[in-house]
Formats: C-alpha cells, sequence, structure tokens
C-alpha cells in the first residue's frame, strides 16, 4: 500500500490487532493491515491512541503532521538507524569542503537539468510555443556549476536557475481553466501553486523517511542553510525530484482536466488557496501513483519506481561521503 494518508478531520486512528483503523463519528473510515504501510500523513486534526503511537515507532513506520494545506508540521520519528558511520561522513563533509561543494553541485546539476529536460519535452511535443530563451539559460547555468567553488554562488544558480524554469511554468499549462502568475508559496494564492506547495509537502515526508533508512542525520545538509527544525539534507535530496515527482504530476493532471476550479476554495483572511476534500484525495491518489511509476534507473541500470529511487539515491549519497564512490550521481532523467 505504502503511504495512508488521512485526510478527515477529528478522526480516531486506533488499532485493532495487527491492523491500523480510522473512525469518524462513529463509521469506519479504514481498515488496512500495518504490515502494508510504509508512511502515515495526517493531514488537520486528528486523534492517534498510544498503541498506534507506539506500533508505528516499533515498526519503523514515519507519522507526518500536515495541515490541511500542505503545510509540514511536524513528525514522529522512529530512532535513528544504528550505522554512525554515515553520519561521522556526514559531519566531516560539513561546511565549506570539497566533498559539500561537490554534493551541492550534483543537486542544483539534477534539479536545472530535469528542469531543462521538462521545457525541451514540452517544446518538442507543442512546437508552436518558444521555450528557447529559457532552455539556453538553463543551460548556461548548468555549464557554470563545475566552474563555481563557493556554495554561496552555487546557491545563487539554483535560485536563478528557478526562478527561469517558474518564469516560463505557465507556458506548460494545457488547460485553460487555470493560470500561473508567478510562485507563490507562503501561502499559496491560486489553484496551481497550492498544488505544487501540496505536492513538495509529500515529497518531503518521503525523502526524509528515505534519509533516516539510510542513516542520516535530516537536519545537517549542504545546499539548504541549516536553521532550527529544519531538515535540510531532506530538503537537499529533494531537489533533483521536484521535477520529476511533483511538476510533472501536477502538469499532467491539470492538463487532462482532472482538476476543476471548483476543487479549490480560498481562505477569508489569508488569502491562502487549498483543495476542497474530495480534491485532495484525488490528488494524493495521483501522488500515490506517480511514486509507482518505472523508469530505468541511469546508474544502477535496472528498473526502478519514485518511491524506491528516493532510497536509492540518498545510499549513493552515503557512499559518496564515505569514500565509497569518487562522485554522486542526482538523478536525471530525459
Amino acid at each position: 500500500m505504502g503511504t495512508v494518508y488521512i485526510t478527515t478531520e477529528d478522526s480516531f486512528i486506533g488499532k485493532t490487532d495487527e491492523r491500523l483503523t480510522v473512525r469518524s463519528n462513529g463509521e469506519k473510515l479504514l481498515d488496512v493491515p500495518l504490515l502494508k504501510i510504509d508512511g502515515l500523513v495526517v493531514l488537520g486534526r486528528s486523534t492517534l491512541s498510544p498503541a498506534v503511537v507506539s506500533e508505528l515507532l516499533d515498526r519503523q513506520i514515519p507519522l507526518s503532521f500536515l495541515t490541511v494545506t500542505g503545510k509540514f508540521r511536524g513528525r514522529l520519528e522512529p530512532e535513528l538507524t544504528k550505522n554512525i558511520f554515515v553520519r561521522r561522513s556526514q559531519w566531516a563533509a560539513a561546511g565549506e569542503t570539497e566533498q559539500a561543494v561537490h554534493v551541492v553541485r550534483g543537486f542544483i546539476r539534477g534539479k536545472l537539468k530535469n528542469y531543462r529536460s521538462a521545457l525541451q519535452r514540452s517544446q518538442r511535443d507543442y512546437p508552436e510555443q518558444d521555450l528557447s530563451h529559457p532552455v539556453v539559460e538553463l543551460k548556461r547555468m548548468i555549464d557554470r556549476l563545475d566552474r563555481e567553488v563557493s556554495i554561496d554562488v552555487l546557491r545563487g544558480l539554483e535560485g536563478a536557475g528557478s526562478a527561469v524554469y517558474f518564469g516560463c511554468f505557465g507556458q506548460l499549462l494545457r488547460n485553460p481553466e487555470f493560470t500561473f502568475p508567478k510562485r507563490s508559496r507562503r501561502p499559496p494564492t491560486d489553484p496551481v501553486n497550492a498544488l505544487l506547495s501540496f505536492g513538495y509537502a509529500l515529497l518531503r515526508h518521503d525523502i526524509q523517511g528515505a534519509v533516516n533508512i539510510v542513516g542520516f542525520d535530516p537536519y545537517l545538509g549542504y545546499l539548504h542553510l541549516e536553521h532550527y527544525g529544519r531538515p535540510s539534507l531532506a530538503l537537499d535530496l529533494m531537489e533533483e525530484f521536484r521535477p520529476l515527482v511533483v511538476d510533472a504530476m501536477v502538469l499532467s493532471a491539470l492538463n487532462r482536466q482532472q482538476f476543476k476550479p471548483d476543487d479549490f476554495q480560498s481562505e477569508l483572511l489569508s488569502g491562502a488557496v487549498k483543495l476542497t476534500d474530495e480534491g485532495r484525495k484525488r490528488f494524493l491518489r495521483f501522488y500515490e501513483q506517480k511514486k509507482q511509476s518505472e523508469f530505468k534507473h541511469p546508474v544502477m541500470k535496472r528498473k526502478c519506481n519514485y518511491r524506491e529511487a528516493f532510497e536509492i539515491q540518498a545510499r549513493l549519497l552515503s557512499k559518496y561521503l564515505m569514500g565509497q564512490t569518487e562522485v554522486y550521481p542526482p538523478l536525471i532523467l530525459k
């Protein structure tokens, strides 16, 4: 089954024998074997029984809490793995070390190359549009990566590349009912941004789980600056997956007209746009389907799905930091 999402507010999450159950107003909404659950995400308010919390920890099943709009609130995490050697190598590379610069380049290269591939694919499919300028600009930034040795400069290239990509993101939409004026996050103020932000929150949950499985400290990253409570390494590893998983899924769903304007609602005070309950359930279904889609991993030379690729990339990162490989290869797909 993978990740289970609880979307009904004020529901009760309990345990019966070896099964997770969810009830609301006396009605059973879910009954699933714990053996089939890889992660649990609760959106909005719910009550968890102590037995469920204990069982999740024993089974090393991560639990994330999100608001109904997808904003990350917190996480219940099982004990870190006992692989102290991974964490020792991770800490040894911290700062402006050669290894840190290398992995930052890798994260950014993966993100920008996947951005560029998405634009090139759209240009091939719809030759009437002109995306040549952003494609050239992204190529120029990618070519600069190997010449820069400052992480701050590399961060600047990542930000500039994202600005170029989102500056033409609206051209990738084929649904006249939706527009994309610009990227807005806190809060998202239009339906497309609401979908992107919600998807990135779910992706963060999955990547952080993979980082923990491998044995990393999720709070020590290289590209993202350290802040109290921020899982910087998970956010680092997310970068190459953003266009491959979330952006691709959002564009596909909108262009296939699988969402309508009435699937969204606005909050009066903040102006935040969020999915309706039914729209949210549909989005979660699409996200899980995307995670299960298969492709040939360019490094492992075998088929895998995105859920498996999260852990594969985390393990490739650990091998590089521990000196077992000479490079960290980001996931780049054509």
